[in-house]
Formats: structure tokens, C-alpha cells, sequence
């Protein structure tokens, strides 16, 4: 079966499509399970890959999208969202949440609505590379864009 027809990706490329008729998934024939070996198969800066990474953050999650140079810094993003706790959502919570498993976890197209924060760091580049519900699939979007489609706020949300 294509990685293009499971139904995560499936997901993914619905949402491209009703946001812009000119998006569309890419196949990699390489993992880009991590942001390194992402930039590697696209030959683009690591930077430009868009980390999507869960928090769980007291009753709730929140999807934090970090440039793939970068760390997410969990003192950031308590202080922006006003709360005392927050820690890394585990793997299993992840799948849960987002119907997506980790090094295929997509800005969009989630089970469940999160709150996004977006760190301003990715405005830097023209295009960014994020992950599209595989491993081995990915989308290309500029930064105004991914705002848009995630519905996202912008802050600086890392070390």
C-alpha cells in the first residue's frame, strides 16, 4: 500500500487540499522521523523542518511548532500560557491526541483541537518542511501560511 493511502496521511492532504488546491504531500524515499535526517533527504537547512511537538500542559495539550535548529523551552511556554506545570506529552498520548505517531506527527489534521504556538524562529525561511502523518511524508508551506492553517500564535518558545 502507498504511504500516501494510509489514513493519517490521507488526513493531512485533505486539509492541505481544502486550504490551497496547489498543496500536496511529498513521498520521501528516505525517513525524516527526525529533523536532521528530514533536512538530509530534502537538502534544506535543519531549521526549516517544523518540529510538532505535544505538551501536555495541566488538563490539556498543546501543539508547540519549533524550527528543527532549535529547543523548545518549557519555561517559555508555561510563562506564555499562564500555567505552573507542563512536561512532554509521552508517545502513547501523542498517538491519542493527534492520531499521528512521533516522527510523524503532523501541524494539522489532529483528533483532537489543541492549542498551537508557533515559535517565531521559522519566519526566518521561505519554505518549511513539516511532517505529513508519516514518517516519510512531508508537506511544504511558507511561514504566513502555517499560521493560517494552524490557527497558530506566534511567540518565542525556545532556548
Amino acid at each position: 500500500m502507498s504511504l500516501l493511502l494510509k489514513e493519517p496521511v490521507e488526513r493531512v492532504q485533505k486539509l492541505l487540499k481544502e486550504f490551497d488546491q496547489n498543496q500536496k504531500v511529498i513521498l520521501l524515499d528516505s525517513s525524516a522521523r527526525t529533523a536532521l535526517e528530514a533536512a538530509s533527504s530534502l537538502g534544506c537547512d535543519v531549521g526549516a523542518i517544523v518540529k510538532s511537538l505535544i505538551f501536555k500542559t495541566q488538563q490539556n495539550y498543546t501543539l508547540c511548532l519549533v524550527a528543527g535548529d532549535k529547543k523548545a523551552s518549557l519555561k517559555k511556554i508555561k510563562k506564555n500560557l499562564n500555567i505552573k506545570d507542563a512536561s512532554m506529552a509521552s508517545a502513547d498520548d501523542v498517538k491519542n491526541v493527534t492520531g499521528f505517531t512521533i516522527g510523524g506527527v503532523s501541524p494539522i489534521g489532529h483528533l483532537n483541537k489543541m492549542t498551537v504556538l508557533i515559535d517565531n524562529s521559522l519566519e526566518r525561511f521561505n519554505y518549511l518542511f513539516a511532517a505529513a502523518g508519516h514518517p516519510n511524508c512531508v508537506f511544504k508551506i511558507d511561514f504566513k501560511n502555517l499560521v493560517q492553517i494552524t490557527e497558530g500564535l506566534i511567540l518565542d518558545i525556545t532556548e
